[in-house]
């Protein structure tokens, strides 16, 4: 017996503080995630870059034993300065001396890679001004673009999700939940070919030194707002029309995102998404949302109130004025 009411108690507590129990859960399953991730990445990337180490420690001693003239402090401090010119995006290199970074369409290119936090990092400001526009150009145009997004998806969402999801409900008579699932399905497959796999076979032809799983993860690394900076298109020194392609870039990754928000949006109205997100929110109290109600109702009935005053004061304001004495006088004539 009294077993039974202590698991009964337990159950209903674990119920009661269910959500508390699924977050609970939800930041660990993170966590182990992240660790998962460090541990994959080092494991795998962790011999190539000894091997790389190897490597340029023989070719500088190789170096420095042809040219016995140049000493290894001297080797050293041009190459920090030639790494440090590389990190702003500027090369020594013969072949790629006729790249400028900040022509138009290349300032053009970075402007689209800020707003949309993206951020490759092989372009960065080299002056002090620069650094400080930069600031406050992120700082009101990141919420400007958030807001440009917002709205576009908006706009989109209406017309390719939720009008023929409605359609084929209302016109075939097919469960909602069950459109809304293959149509999302749908939608996603359709996104995935149009700015994945084609733009990463157009790269792969466009881009000399990429093949086609490097150009599928510069689509991937660059829709999805990552932005390692490793791999950025338009750089060859000897790419045809630069500019056009910079433009083209551009316009990709702006359609690309929109793109991607307009499927992640599609498959967070699905039902069983919906259901699975509450599992993780604060629950909230009857008595808060009774408050909620109440509040709702007093400032509905305050508006119609005022709404109904509204017309009964223009009506007053337009009567003419009628004094005292005049409204007396009426009185006086009756009595006589």
């Amino acid at each position: 017996m009294l077993q039974s009411l202590a698991g009964s108690s337990c159950v209903r507590l674990v119920e009661r503080h269910r959500s508390a129990w699924c977050f609970a859960f939800l930041v660990l399953g993170y966590l182990l995630y992240l660790v998962f991730g460090a541990v994959v990445f080092s494991s795998v990337e962790l011999p190539y870059e000894d091997l790389l180490r190897q490597e340029l420690r023989k070719l500088k001693r190789r170096f420095l034993e042809e040219h016995e003239c140049l000493s290894e402090q001297q080797l050293e401090q041009f190459l920090g300065r030639v790494l440090e010119a590389s990190n702003y995006g500027v090369s020594v290199l013969s072949n790629a001396s006729g790249n400028w970074n900040w022509d138009f369409t290349s300032a053009l290119f970075f402007a689209s890679t800020v707003l949309s936090t993206t951020g490759y990092g092989h372009t960065v400001p080299l002056s002090d001004g620069g650094k400080a526009f930069c600031i406050i150009y992120s700082v009101i145009g990141i919420p400007f673009t958030l807001l440009f997004l917002t709205a576009v998806v908006q706009r989109v969402t209406i017309h390719v999700t939720r009008r023929p999801i409605l359609y084929f409900h209302v016109r075939w008579g097919f469960s909602k939940q069950v459109v809304a699932i293959v149509h999302a399905v749908l939608l996603g497959f359709v996104t995935v070919s149009c700015f994945f796999f084609i733009p990463a076979a157009v790269f792969s032809i466009l881009e000399d030194d990429w093949n086609f799983l490097e150009s599928f993860y510069f689509c991937f690394i660059s829709l999805s707002t990552i932005g390692l900076g490793d791999y950025v298109p338009g750089e060859g020194y000897n790419q045809k029309f630069r500019e056009l392609y910079k433009i083209g870039i551009t316009c990709y990754l702006l359609l690309g995102l929109i793109a991607m928000l307009v499927v992640l949006e599609t498959f967070c109205e699905l039902h069983e998404l919906k259901k699975f997100r509450k599992m993780f929110y604060v629950k909230k109290d009857k008595d808060e949302d009774r408050v909620h109600i109440i509040e709702h109702d007093q400032l509905s009935f305050s508006s119609i109130a005022d709404q109904a005053a509204g017309p009964k004061e223009d009506r007053k304001q337009n009567e003419p004025f009628v004094g005292p004495q005049s409204s007396a006088h009426p009185d006086a004539s009756a009595g006589n």
